[in-house]
């Protein structure tokens, strides 16, 4: 689904940026749903399989194109 907007992006900014940019976004994310997890007393497993799958979710979609 989003597969050929990744690659026209990374194109864009070349692999190694794109990459480095990818990188902090899955950081962000992953801190995001870390964050929800403690505010709402979710134990770390649970937390473990949200981050789980939203990385799976993202390949799904082609995010990770």
């Amino acid at each position: 689904m989003f597969a050929p907007m990744m690659i026209l992006f990374r194109n864009y900014l070349g692999q190694p940026k794109f990459n480095q940019l990818r990188g902090k976004l899955i950081a962000l994310h992953a801190q995001t749903i870390t964050w929800f997890c403690d505010r709402f007393g979710i134990d770390r497993t649970t937390r473990q399989n949200l981050i789980r799958q939203a990385r799976d979710n993202g390949k799904r979609l082609g995010l990770l194109a």
